[in-house]
């Protein structure tokens, strides 16, 4: 394609693109076109299909640790160990499958519906055709309203604005022109380019096509998003390491009990029992199960509150975040201008939302104020009703704010209606409009840009009175300022006539009003969740392509810059692959700046590839096509569903069906709260898996009776365990949460203080069982089946018991986040009913080689096994462990 087009002439570029600039290309031309260029469409990844939602699910390290076990119980012959397993590995992917195709259904009733159509010149004739059907050379008519379908140049324009936010991240609407620019000229400042995926938001203009598909700016950046892929998830980091971990602990286990047995004259067939009731034990059955449901648990709390989860894994994800980089138009304020700052003689500023009530009062007596706000209402192209009001922005805002100030903008109209209107220009810049007043005479209002009202101003209102306006060189000091704070200004003026005059000497001798400055505002409900980021340690990033005043106005109101930061805490991208590229300070600044302003997709991109380089878990927050590859980047790709652009929402693993920013509050929250229960779950688990383990190896060492069978084993891990893990997930954690740093990347799921923990649990139940099975076979002196289960059922208290050890900090014994827990202690009489029916069902009791025992051998086991919890107890509090 034609490179730097903005920089060339109209005629140059039609003749360039052989079509004519009144017929357009004809029929023939544009099938030749289509078949060169192709089809006007951007390639898209569909709705992702049901099998590959089923296939995802068994790619999880926490499902390859199940398979070990389900192949050795097959290799061994156990038939029905092997179907137990597989139960477990069905039941697992089987409820992650059905979440994430909850989420892909939701994500489906987001994507919009019908094929855009757009206008065209070919053959001289206007047509409506399918925007795919575009080819280079088209002739395209832009009305209000119209979605544009390709880039292309502007060869007519009538008073056009494109709202370009989704594209460059440009808060204001963008008055368009058809004068050639310089070469270097960059995206935001295209003002003679209109873009595939913007939005004319007033005007009108005739374009001719100068890329489509691939080619568009769009394109490139869809492009770019496909190059940006996602590593792992956290959570899926962490359960690989551990899975890793059992895994080869399981094989070297096994292998050294086997081998040892076999050199100390034991029975070979005995020993390769042994060494699958080890393998058994090694592996938490339980836990991908666990995990699981305790993921889709949280992802259908948040279900509720309006947050749609693609993949369960991105719940965690939320939790481990330490840094939300967050695009500003749509996401952090309301993408649509409103009336900010208002400025009189006299350099009297007030700000609008600070100061509402005080100016509502001074609105009846200020002749100033009065007059800006008529100004407002009459001078002004929208519908007065709040219901019907649209088209440009600035004078939807100029309403909105006479209904701050308690003005009827109907009635006002009704009482002065207009005689004479002479409508906004792009080459003058200001629009007139002169109305009746209730005096039988009547008032030119002026409105527009600074430098052309002024120029007709000989006189100013100071003080509620009409003056000679002396100090223009002060006001234009002071409109700079405001510029460069990010406003849009707009100065507003006025003239008394007695009849209507004459066009020649309509803006003669005005009287100057004031100044007012707009603004793409601050969400609401914003600042205060900024705050809650900063108490859990949380860095926001603003990366936006708007302007760096604006930018830094909005992060000052939302609390992002604080009181001390200065300049330095943000870059313009023209430095950004500077830093990027310097020495080790430079890139200190970079992580430290927190806003990004004028950056580009790409720009974008890179600091997130960047942040995650430094050991940083990165959330994404957008809205916009300029966000779409840094949200698939980033570890946690975050989309507006409302105002989010369908292409962002696909790139992203989160929704926010309502748009609200506060919802990741919740789903941070949500995600900090999982991870703990994952950790509880593994430290629960493991422990009791240890106390298998250890017991089974030592009493196969010492020539002790088998204190557990391999399908014993399976029962306890699938049942007594998986009951009390999954109600520890239903605890509601710690009230401090969202007040504790975040966790560090690199720290994994099994910390040193919680391996220590994990031995003292699982130890304590060893020694319960190993007494026990010593006590009932050297003193005793029962048969080996009543030794075993006299072990097991000593194994089962102290599993069951375990639950209360799971507090992980400093707590009460009686008191504490487990002994409040109503689900605990259901599924802890659950667990005993499971066991006490097993034992009287003849065809499970016969399966689990269990007998029946005397009242006096159930209270030996009572006695072991409650003294696995106080052991526990005093030593973790002993040794002052977590």
């Amino acid at each position: 394609m034609i490179s730097k087009i903005f920089s060339i002439g109209v005629s140059h570029i039609i003749e360039l693109l052989k079509s004519d600039g009144h017929k357009g290309l004809d029929s023939k031309e544009v099938q030749n076109r289509i078949a060169r260029f192709g089809k006007n469409q951007i390639p898209e990844k569909g709705p992702k299909k049901k099998l590959f939602v089923l296939a995802d699910q068994f790619v999880d390290p926490i499902i390859y640790i199940l398979l070990v076990a389900f192949l050795l119980a097959l290799l061994l012959g156990d038939w029905p160990e092997a179907v137990a397993i597989l139960v477990v590995i069905l039941i697992t992917v089987g409820i992650g499958f059905f979440m994430e195709l909850q989420a892909v259904r939701a994500l489906e009733k987001l994507r919009k519906i019908g094929q855009v159509l757009t206008r065209v010149i070919r053959d001289g004739q206007l047509q409506v055709v399918k925007a795919s059907g575009l080819v280079p050379g088209d002739l395209l008519v832009l009305h209000a309203g119209d979605i544009i379908s390709a880039d292309a140049r502007l060869i007519e324009v009538k008073r056009l604005k494109v709202k370009e936010a989704a594209l460059t991240g440009e808060s204001q609407d963008i008055e368009k022109n058809t004068v050639a620019l310089p070469q270097d000229t960059l995206l935001h400042e295209r003002t003679n380019m209109v873009y595939k995926g913007t939005f004319v938001v007033s005007g009108s203009a005739k374009a001719i096509v100068v890329a489509t598909g691939a080619n568009t700016e769009l394109g490139q950046i869809q492009l770019l998003s496909q190059k940006a892929e996602k590593g792992l998830t956290p959570i899926e980091k962490k359960l690989g390491q551990l899975s890793r971990w059992l895994i080869g602990f399981t094989i070297l286990l096994t292998f050294l009990v086997i081998v040892s047995g076999i050199l100390s004259g034991m029975d070979l067939m005995f020993m390769i029992q042994t060494g699958l009731a080890l393998a058994v034990a090694a592996i938490p059955e339980g836990l991908p199960i666990v995990a699981t449901i305790a993921l889709a648990r949280g992802m259908l709390q948040l279900s509720k509150k309006q947050v749609v989860i693609k993949k369960l894994e991105a719940v965690h994800t939320l939790g481990a975040t330490n840094i939300i980089c967050t695009d500003k138009t749509g996401t952090l304020t309301e993408d649509k201008l409103a009336v900010h700052t208002l400025a009189f003689a006299g350099k009297q500023e007030y700000e609008v939302g600070k100061q509402q009530d005080a100016l509502r009062l001074l609105a009846s007596r200020r002749r100033d104020l009065k007059q800006m706000i008529t100004t407002s209402i009459l001078c002004n192209e929208s519908p007065a009703k709040l219901e019907d009001r649209f088209g440009e922005s600035i004078d939807v805002a100029l309403l909105d704010f006479a209904d701050k100030m308690q003005y009827d903008p109907v009635a006002v109209r009704r009482e002065r209606p207009q005689v004479l209107s002479m409508p906004f220009d792009t080459e003058r810049k200001y629009m007139a409009s002169i109305n009746r007043n209730p005096k039988n005479g009547h008032t030119l209002y002026v409105k527009g840009a600074f430098e052309e009202v002024v120029a007709y101003c000989d006189k100013i209102i100071t003080n509620g009175h009409v003056s000679a306006f002396e100090d223009k060189a002060g006001w234009y000091q002071l409109v700079d300022e405001m510029a460069s704070q990010g406003f849009r200004t707009l100065a507003m003026a006025y003239r008394d006539h007695d009849k209507i005059p004459e066009m020649d000497a309509l803006l003669e001798g005005l009287t100057f009003i004031g100044v007012i400055g707009f603004i793409d505002p601050a969400r609401t409900d914003v600042k205060d969740t900024i705050s809650v980021y900063k108490n859990a340690g949380i860095k926001v990033v603003m990366m936006t392509g708007d302007h760096p005043g604006t930018a830094w106005k909005i992060a000052q109101e939302i609390g992002l810059m604080e009181e001390g930061d200065g300049k330095d805490q943000l870059i313009h991208s023209s430095e950004i692959n500077r830093l990027l590229k310097g020495d080790q300070r430079q890139r200190k600044r970079l992580l430290h700046t927190k806003v990004f302003a004028r950056v580009t997709p790409k720009e974008k991109l890179q600091l997130v590839k960047f942040f995650q380089q430094n050991n940083n878990t990165i959330g994404m927050l957008g809205d916009g096509v300029n966000d779409v590859p840094a949200l698939r980047k980033a570890d946690i790709g975050i989309a507006m569903g409302i105002r989010g652009t369908e292409v962002a929402r696909e790139a992203a693993d989160i929704i926010l069906k309502n748009d609200r920013f506060t919802a990741m509050e919740l789903a941070i929250r949500q995600g900090r709260l999982i991870f703990e229960h994952i950790r509880q779950f593994v430290v629960y688990l493991l422990s009791c898996n240890l106390a298998e383990i250890v017991s089974v190896g030592v009493a196969a060492i010492v020539v002790l009776p088998a204190p557990l069978l391999p399908l014993q084993i399976l029962f306890l891990n699938l049942v007594t365990d998986v009951f009390p893990a999954l109600a520890l997930g239903f605890g509601k954690g710690e009230e401090d949460l969202m007040n504790q740093p975040p966790r560090k990347p690199t720290e994994p799921i099994m910390t040193r203080e919680l391996w220590i923990t994990t031995v003292i649990c699982g130890m304590s139940i060893t020694l319960a069982v190993l007494g026990i099975t010593a006590y009932a076979h050297l003193w005793l002196q029962l048969s080996p089946m009543e030794i075993n289960n006299m072990a097991f059922y000593t194994l089962v208290v102290g599993q069951l018991l375990n639950i209360f050890n799971m507090p992980l900090r400093k707590s009460s014994f009686f008191s504490n986040e487990v002994t409040k827990n109503p689900w605990v202690w259901a599924a802890l009489i659950l667990c005993t009913l499971i066991v006490l029916i097993s034992n009287l069902i003849p065809i499970v009791a016969e399966i689990l080689s269990l007998v029946q025992l005397t009242l006096q051998q159930w209270g030996i086991i009572a006695v072991f096994g409650f003294g696995s919890l106080l052991l526990t107890q005093l030593v973790k509090r002993l040794g002052g462990t977590v």
